[in-house]
């Protein structure tokens, strides 16, 4: 039965996160917490492996579909975001290691991603009226692909609106091209993430049925999201974007309660 709606809500999750170029883990992150089905460290590690899957199979779907993939920009932010990847992983294992309470780690966790939404909701909302910039420098760009990658793989959501939301405006990207460009960056950082807790025997307990089932949930939703995102205009992923925020920022709040109220 867990298994089950392990997968219903990672192919729930990755159908709109492979629109929006969120990855999906920022939706099935919160999603498993609130419902507790798993502790936090193997929420983390099977949610990073599910975004890996999805995005992979996203990516070799829509090789051909017309939107620009700016491999100079995305590689040099993708390399930043593997070094990224390595410091949140390292991080999160450490803070684990430090306070030995999951109850503790998940609230920070929950509180981060609030306030990361809520930022990028009130960008998204207001973009228009905000002049974009279109960095073309190295350097930049791998500093930038650091931060997102360390916040990735310290909160375990693979990627998410963030990533977007930097794209839009450091990069001066449409929609399309963000949601693609995003999901290349966050195969980098969470490949990553994924050596370095097998490099360093982090990796926590789970069942193998749950990981099967979610990866499942997270290919499937791919080729759904691929679908999807055929039909729909620039303007049609902003509102998705939009109205996953909304649902991202009430899942965490909710999460902050369980963790340190509830």
């Amino acid at each position: 039965m867990i298994a089950i709606l392990l997968f219903l809500i990672c192919i729930t999750a990755s159908s709109v996160g492979a629109v929006v170029g969120a990855g999906g883990g920022v939706i099935i992150k919160p999603a498993l917490d609130m419902f507790g089905l798993l502790p936090v460290a193997t929420v983390s590690f099977c949610s990073g492996c599910t975004v890996l899957g999805m995005s992979i199979s996203s990516l070799i779907r829509n090789r051909r579909d017309g939107i620009k993939l700016q491999l100079r920009t995305s590689t040099a932010l993708a390399i930043g975001a593997v070094a990224g990847g390595l410091l949140g992983q390292s991080l999160f294992d450490h803070l684990m290691e430090f306070f030995g309470n999951e109850r503790l780690i998940g609230a920070i966790q929950s509180i981060i991603l609030t306030i990361i939404m809520i930022l990028v909701f009130l960008y998204v909302c207001k973009k228009d009226n905000i002049k974009s910039k279109k960095i073309d420098n190295i350097f930049v760009s791998l500093i930038i692909g650091l931060v997102l990658g360390m916040t990735s793989a310290f909160l375990g959501i693979g990627g998410g609106p963030a990533n977007v939301a930097v794209l839009f405006y450091f990069f001066s990207m449409n929609a399309k091209e963000a949601a693609k460009n995003s999901l290349y960056i966050i195969i980098f950082s969470q490949l990553a993430s994924l050596f370095l807790a097998l490099g360093s025997k982090t990796v926590p307990k789970f069942q193998w049925i749950y990981l099967i089932s979610m990866i499942a949930g997270g290919i499937s939703g791919a080729m759904v999201g691929s679908m999807i995102s055929k039909k729909m205009d620039n303007t049609g992923v902003e509102k998705l974007l939009k109205g996953l925020l909304i649902l991202i920022i009430i899942m965490d709040s909710y999460n902050i309660l369980k963790y340190t109220v509830l």
